[in-house]
């Protein structure tokens, strides 16, 4: 977390003030001011370099921050679960894309001001922004550069710095320096950036497009029936959606939209490695499908960048093997804890971190899998079941020898496995992001039950259009929680930042 100063500047350039607010609207806009501004002059800079321009000294513009200095004990609702600092002290943060994230930031600036009746002090901090990040998305850069000018480039401009991008302030783990300011939010302005390039290198898409509630599959199938799905809410006039973005941001229009949404980009002539389709609507609160594919690296990736967007909730949707002898391939399994032997996030949330289930998100699930099956009560249970969700690095852990990890999974009172959720849940509560997981068990390797191909084909048509429907029922019935009431006190420590 950067220490901003009050004034800053190029020696011999400008010079520009902080100033105080008390008006959320207007402290965004100040902040947005310094952003662009600053923005353009990095890109005014770069195209001069490229085309050969000579350099006195060094380019070198900075992120605006946002500050608060209270001196009393926090009078918040006891309630809430952000909007608030813990106590007396200097908190700040530095910010990013105001046109992505101007909303998220003007609701995070009145919580602010709402509970605590202090000023906010917005300015120019000492965090240089990376040159790579002040191109918007359309920016294209005309000419090529010489060996010998691209080592000149380093010299000259600030370029991505990873000890400003670590995940130290999620992770509890960051401590300021004497006399530094405490952290406001979980992420950095240079850590935002960082995963707004990986998320429209991994997923071909811009962040613009993202919603905020998220859906992870780890098979292709799901994928299939979403595009089938998004393509027919854009035929539906009706339909609360606008648009259906695919990789390369190629946008279906809901069909009275057609002639009143931007232009569309070209697909892609290859999928990327995790590509990403989004059912917009217009307040973001549509639903984003990423195909992750198998593995926790994979989803522990994707979802380190997902989360700077900060989503509203993200759900687990795919296929699991069943571990208990009386599921039916077909069943459903509401995860309600996890067995972490993925271990992608060892260093980061050790194995005796919990990672509860949220109540919200569960009830959503199971009313979602009544709903669409048409089951309630105790006939629920023949479809559904709940229990903890076993997760493992290890593709053939079938073939380890005996008794090998059964035995743990008997233990722990595993009903399924797989080797996304686990990664997919604790990710969700390092980063304070309502997660879930509802798998479907497609093979039973206990019990002798494994896909075959021809029957594998006519089970995935079954039951992955359904399983899509509860998944995205489920988003609509978490979509009539107030945030308040979605993002839960049990995803916040001792000495939480502000912002959601």
């Amino acid at each position: 977390m950067s220490r901003a100063p009050r004034t800053s500047g190029q020696p011999g350039h400008r010079t520009t003030s902080s100033q105080t607010f008390n008006d959320a609207a207007a402290a965004l806009r100040y902040a947005t001011a310094l952003y662009d501004a600053a923005t353009q002059r990095l890109r005014k800079a770069l195209q001069g370099f490229i085309a050969g321009r000579q350099f006195r000294s060094r380019v070198r513009e900075c992120y605006p921050y946002v500050r608060v200095h209270t001196e009393t004990v926090a009078r918040a609702d006891s309630r809430l679960s952000f909007g608030f600092v813990e106590g007396p002290g200097v908190y700040e943060t530095t910010l990013t894309r105001p046109d992505l994230f101007g909303d998220y930031y003007r609701e995070q600036f009145e919580l602010l001001l709402r509970n605590h009746r202090m000023a906010l002090e917005v300015g120019p901090s000492n965090q240089p922004i990376p040159v790579h990040f002040s191109l918007a998305e359309t920016d294209y850069l005309e000419g090529s550069l010489s060996a010998e000018r691209r080592l000149l480039l380093r010299d000259l401009f600030d370029l991505p710095d990873l000890a400003a991008m670590d995940d130290g302030i999620a992770n509890g783990t960051h401590e300021p320096g004497s006399g530094q300011p405490r952290p406001l939010s979980l992420f950095t302005a240079p850590r935002v950036d960082y995963s707004l390039h990986r998320l429209r290198h991994y997923t071909a898409t811009t962040p613009e497009h993202f919603q905020n509630f998220v859906l992870f599959t780890n098979y292709q199938f799901y994928i299939d029936e979403f595009i089938r799905l998004g393509r027919e809410q854009m035929a539906d006039r009706k339909s609360d959606y606008i648009a259906f973005v695919e990789p390369g941001d190629v946008v279906t229009r809901r069909v009275d939209m057609a002639k009143s949404m931007a232009h569309d980009a070209g697909a892609p002539a290859r999928l990327p490695q995790m590509p990403a389709y989004h059912l917009m609507r217009p307040d973001r609160s549509g639903i984003t499908m990423i195909n992750i594919g198998i593995g926790p690296a994979n989803a522990k990736n994707i979802s380190e960048h997902v989360a700077v967007l900060r989503p509203h909730a993200w759900l687990m949707l795919g296929h699991c093997a069943g571990l208990r002898n009386t599921q039916q391939l077909g069943d459903y399994v509401l995860a309600h804890g996890y067995m972490r032997e993925d271990h992608v996030l060892d260093e980061e949330l050790p194995l005796w971190v919990p990672i509860p289930a949220l109540a919200e998100i569960q009830q959503a699930l199971e009313q979602a899998v009544a709903d669409v099956t048409q089951l309630k009560g105790y006939e629920l249970k023949r479809v559904l079941r709940t229990g903890t969700v076993a997760s493992t690095d290890n593709r053939n852990w079938e073939l380890l020898p005996l008794p090998g990890p059964e035995r743990r999974f008997s233990q722990s009172r595993a009903i399924a496995l797989d080797m996304e959720s686990a990664a997919i849940a604790a990710n969700g509560f390092r980063f304070r992001v309502p997660y879930g997981t509802l798998l479907c068990v497609s093979d039973k390797p206990l019990h002798g039950e494994i896909k075959l191909p021809g029957m594998a084909n006519q089970f995935y048509r079954e039951r992955v259009d359904q399983h899509l429907r509860i998944g995205m029922r489920a988003v609509e019935l978490l979509r009539r929680l107030r945030l308040d009431q979605l993002h839960s006190r049990k995803l916040r420590s001792f000495a939480e930042v502000a912002f959601q």
